[in-house]
Formats: structure tokens, sequence, C-alpha cells
């Protein structure tokens, strides 16, 4: 399983995503030699903007930095393993209240100058129409997979394919914006300070604004999906704000717009509603419009978004669109040592696998290299064990692994990290109280987890007793 010289098997990876980058620096670290392929920017998803490797398409947040909360948990646990993507973005981080929001540009060209910097790492851009025959071999192609690839995949793995329609949200121009017609402001923080910009609506402003929107004219279906309901099936988190519109009025009230702990400095008070800007770069040259994906086509969001107050005059240097996300049945296809049923020494990680959300795909992009490592460093990777490596169900990743497990009944749909996925605490039953137990139990369990490794790291080369 080893070159001449001591250097380890050369692992192939497709695509150069979060999870992708993330698994092929914690393997070339390890010694393995990885050929990266990746088609961008020969060929475009039609959702990136660049040739960066691991640029953010959706938001610039990989939201909560709070331990107590399971997005900043599961952060605090791949910063103590030295994850190469999230120390990234805490270099490229701009001000975003308690969340890790990036410049993203910065962000993804420090990754790609990682990657295209690293001895043990080769870079091949183009399609890959098929899957590979090179073992092992990880898929690590996104929501955005080629179509060409999909279908081979889809040889392979009959009614393993699963689609949904995902909508990102408009950039604004900060130049164009009028913010006399808004306060600065984080929810629950200092009246007038913060790192938001926070646009209010009277009752009559909301009214008129959900109006223009039910009746605004979007894009229609492609690639047959009036003909799936499951394609239809929209994953809720990236729900358009004018498909929240039709399942009621006040849906936004109470959702993207809710104005809970944003009072108004000019007046006191929290306004009927808040559209909330969040800054792209450190310099706040644009703004992204927080909770607005959307379907829209592109005249309708410049005339209904500029009936915001402020954005009057608003230049868009991103529209919102839809495109198609593609994912895996994990439940049915992922094997307890993360390859795919039917493959062996084939890998999926990070959103193709069926997880949703950007820290969720870094943190599956270490766990594929961490068992890839140590099956492939085994006298028998075909028959190894993972449950000796994999961090246990009470951690942020081993919740998160649990999302992906076989279940008994009811469709598969992305999972994001959340404290529904951790084992039930013991105790008092307040949900406040059951939190905290969960956080404190998951990291005494990682902590002991991780120190395990480390000692079992050091023996291997030497070091240890």
């Amino acid at each position: 399983m080893r070159r001449p010289g001591g250097s380890k098997k050369t692992v192939t990876i497709l695509g150069a995503g979060l999870a992708g980058t993330e698994t092929a620096l914690r393997l070339a670290e390890k010694g393995y030699f990885v050929l990266l392929h990746e088609m961008r920017p020969l060929c475009s998803s039609g959702a990136h903007k660049t040739a960066f490797m691991s640029e953010l398409v959706c938001s610039n947040s990989l939201k909560s930095l709070n331990p107590q909360t399971p997005h900043g948990l599961l952060k605090e646990e791949l910063l103590k393993t030295g994850s190469p993507v999230i120390e990234s973005a805490m270099e490229a981080r701009i001000p975003g209240g308690g969340a890790l929001v990036v410049d993203r540009d910065a962000f993804a060209r420090r990754l790609t100058d990682q990657v295209l910097s690293h001895p043990r790492i080769r870079v091949e851009h183009g399609v890959v129409d098929r899957l590979p025959s090179d073992r092992p071999l990880v898929i690590a192609t996104g929501p955005l997979t080629h179509p060409s690839l999909v279908e081979d995949l889809n040889r392979h793995l009959p009614g393993g394919r699963l689609s949904f329609y995902d909508a990102i949200a408009p950039i604004v121009e900060a130049d164009s914006l009028d913010f006399g017609l808004m306060f600065r402001g984080d929810r629950h923080g200092e009246p007038g300070r913060g790192d938001h910009w926070n646009s209010p609506m009277s009752r009559e402003t909301y009214e008129r604004f959900c109006e223009a929107l039910l009746w605004g004219e979007r894009v229609p279906p492609h690639e047959g999906v009036e003909d799936n309901p499951e394609v239809l099936r929209a994953f809720q988190a990236c729900q358009p704000v004018e498909s929240l519109v039709e399942t009621g009025r006040q849906t936004l009230a109470f959702g993207p717009l809710r104005p809970v702990g944003l009072p108004d400095p000019a007046t006191g008070r929290e306004p009927f509603a808040v559209v909330q800007l969040r800054p792209e770069d450190a310099g706040e040259t644009a703004f992204n419009l927080v909770g607005f994906q959307t379907r829209l086509r592109y005249p309708e969001q410049e005339r209904i978004f500029r009936m915001i107050p402020g954005l009057g005059r608003a230049r868009f240097l991103r529209h919102g669109s839809l495109h198609r996300n593609t994912f895996l049945d994990a439940p049915a296809l992922l094997k307890a040592d993360l390859t795919l049923a039917g493959l062996p020494g084939v890998y999926a990680t990070g959103q193709i696998l069926g997880v949703e959300g950007y820290t969720e795909s870094v943190a599956m992009g270490f766990l594929t290299a961490l068992v890839l490592d140590a099956a492939w460093s085994s006298d028998n990777p075909w028959l190894f064990d993972p449950r000796a490596v994999l961090p246990p169900a009470e951690t942020a990743m081993g919740a998160l692994l649990s999302g992906l497990a076989p279940r008994r009944s009811g469709a598969f749909s992305p999972v994001n990290l959340h404290f529904g996925l951790f084992p039930g605490p013991s105790g008092p039953s307040a949900r406040r109280i059951q939190r905290e137990q969960i956080v404190a139990r998951a990291r005494r369990a990682f902590s002991g987890w991780w120190t395990a490794r480390d000692a079992g790291d050091s023996r291997r080369v030497g070091v240890g007793g």
C-alpha cells in the first residue's frame, strides 16, 4: 500500500470545494500523494463566479462561533484538529456579530494558494464524466456535480440519487444604498452598533412588499422538475423568500424579517419587520440580503427588492438564482467505513453525501480523510473496522454522522447539525439545561477521543511511550 521510500499511496479526489479541499490538505499532510480533479474554470457550474477552490456560492457566513450552539461546537472541534479550511476562515474573518463571516474571495484565495503550493498535491482541471477506476477514490463534487458524472454514478448506484433546487441570495453595492433610512445593529446587541445594517419596515410597507413577492415573475423549473414532486421538495433552510410568503403573509415577519432584538434607534421600538444586510468584505463595499434566497427573474428582483427602505437605487452585484443540487441517499448507501455500498474503496464526502451547510461539509471532509488514512494504512483496507477511529456519537462530529445513519422510514433530506442529532442527555428535562449538558458532554467526549488519537499517533511513529 506504500510507494518506495515510505511515502503513502496516491488518493484521487474529485472536486475542490470545501470538503474536497479539507480532505486533500489533510491527506497530503499525512504523506499521501493527492490527485485533485476540479472542473472549474474550464467548465462552470452556473453558480460559481471565480476560479478559486472552496468558493462560497451562497452566504458568506459559516454560522455561529458560540460553542453553546451546534455549529459553534462543531467549529471548536474542527479547530482543535487543525482544520485548514476553518483556520483559513478565521484568518479571512470580517465582522459578523457572533457568526464566522468571511471575505469570500480572501477565504477562497487563501485555500487555493495552500492547495497549489503543496508539494504532494497535483491539480488537474477538466470535467470527469465517469467514475475513475483509481482506488482509493473520494467523490467531493458537491451539490453541483456535472450531469455526466451524475449519470454515471446513477448507473453504479441505482436509485441512489436525489435532487432538489436551491436558491441563493442577491448582493448589492454599498455605494448605491441609502444608509440614512437604515440603522446599524445586531440582534439583541447594543442599539445603533453592530455588524449588520437593518432596513425597518412598517406594516404597510411590509404588506405591499409581500404582495409584490407573491405576484413577481419567477424562473420556471427546469429538467423535468414539474413531473418530479420529489425534486420540487425544497430544503427548508434554503426556501426562496417568495415561497415563504406563499405559506402565509406573516411568515417573513416571523422568519428572516423578524424584528425581535432589533429596536430602531430613531424610535426606540422594534419595527414591524426588518431586512438585514450583512457585509460581504472587510471594507463593506457590498452587502448580502440575509435570508433572501430567491427564484424571481432578475428584473423582478431589482423591481421588488428596491421596495426595501434604503434600497431604492440599489445596484445588484449578484442576483439571486436557483440551481440544481444533487445528493446521495446516505442512509441507504453509506457504509460504516464511509465508503459507498457496492463500490469498495470509493468514498463520498461533503454536500453530495447529504450534509447541508459549510461547516458540516468541512467536518465530513475531515472524517473522510481520517477514516481513509486509517483504512489504507492498515494491512487490509477492505476489512478495516472504523469504530476505533471515528468520534463518539456524543461529539458534534459524531452527531453529524448519526444524521446519515440508516433509518426505519421516511425520505432522506440533507442534514444540518442540530441538537436533536445528539444522544439524549440524562438529568433535568429543561431545554436550556439539556443543551448545556449536551455541550459539556460533547466536549468531554471529544477531548477523550482526540487525546487518545494523539497518543496512538505518537506511538505509531515511535514518539510516545
